[in-house]
């Protein structure tokens, strides 16, 4: 079975940190009220850095560790929710800083979860032998389209973004679950001259029904336990909606990799900046199986396994 292999990862984060005092004295809330509801001690946002400029960053954090990594790259996908330029796309500017050349380029538009669909897309370029390398960018500037007035949203979102490096290896396991939810996109929307809307009770009701669900068939249609994953790397939401999905398809705490307390919800950036630090504290080892989920806006959801 043909399978992808992370060569690499990077990872960048905004100087400017919003912790929860902004908040606290903002909203006139008390001292851990943000945290026991959301899991988030910190967020960051950009003062004045564009998406390009963020996701470029990511991609030189990937090349500082690693040498040469960028040679052979054929294909650059970014996904993100908010785009400022149409043309050129932000893969086109990272191919360009980095003068990248023989190389396609493909900026997507998936809602939260469009990471999840450049890996799979990516994917199939890489087992078809069209490309060698495939570098996927997840990237967010949700700071710009916050209503800094909403509770609901303002204490959530952060800025970020992260570059991720893949080649095919073979004999290893690759099985995904990815669908689209159109007729429900209305609980989380981010519309032109309007602010970020979620309704934060449907989208809890949808992740640990639907997004449970998709897991479960993914391991089901592969005949695989829960017991026989090592990490579920998801889309950090919300530590609420974590720890329910992990309780409702019977994972232990452990095996859901958790670190939104210090980034905040960074949509598409969060499962990247995830694989950057895990592989940075040497967590991933050799034969691993490992889920990546997405979820969100679109509505989008899908789980993809791979076999380190």
């Amino acid at each position: 079975m043909n399978s992808i292999k992370i060569l690499a990862t990077g990872m960048y984060l905004p100087k400017q940190e919003i912790d929860n005092k902004y908040f606290n004295d903002k909203f006139e809330l008390e001292d851990k009220w943000i945290y026991k509801r959301t899991g988030i001690q910190k967020r960051y946002w950009t003062e004045n850095e564009t998406i390009s400029e963020m996701a470029i960053k990511s991609v030189e954090n990937l090349a500082e560790k690693n040498k040469d990594a960028l040679e052979d790259v054929g294909l650059i996908i970014v996904a993100s929710t908010n785009y400022e330029d149409a043309m050129p796309g932000v893969s086109f500017q990272i191919q360009k800083k980095f003068n990248i050349q023989n190389c396609m380029c493909m900026d997507i538009l998936a809602g939260c979860s469009g990471y999840i669909n450049g890996i799979d897309i990516a994917k199939k370029y890489l087992e078809s032998n069209e490309v060698k390398k495939a570098l996927i960018i997840g990237v967010e500037r949700l700071s710009k389209y916050l209503d800094k007035d909403d509770i609901n949203t303002a204490i959530l979102l952060g800025d970020g973004a992260g570059a991720t490096l893949l080649s095919k290896v073979e004999n290893k396991m690759y099985a995904k679950n990815i669908a689209s939810i159109g007729q429900e996109g209305d609980i989380l929307t981010s519309r032109e001259n309007e602010k970020i809307y979620m309704d934060g009770k449907k989208i809890y009701k949808y992740a640990i029904t639907k997004v449970t669900q998709n897991i479960n068939k993914l391991l089901e249609d592969n005949k695989l336990d829960i017991t026989e994953i090592k990490y579920i790397i998801p889309h950090q939401s919300n530590l609420r909606i974590l720890t329910s999905m992990a309780e409702k398809i019977g994972a232990k705490p452990e095996q859901m990799y958790i670190n939104i307390s210090n980034i905040g919800n960074t949509f598409n950036a969060s499962i990247p900046i995830v694989l950057d630090e895990m592989i940075s504290k040497d967590l991933l080892k050799e034969k691993d199986k490992i889920i990546l989920l997405g979820y969100g806006g679109g509505l989008n959801l899908g789980s993809i396994l791979i076999e380190i």
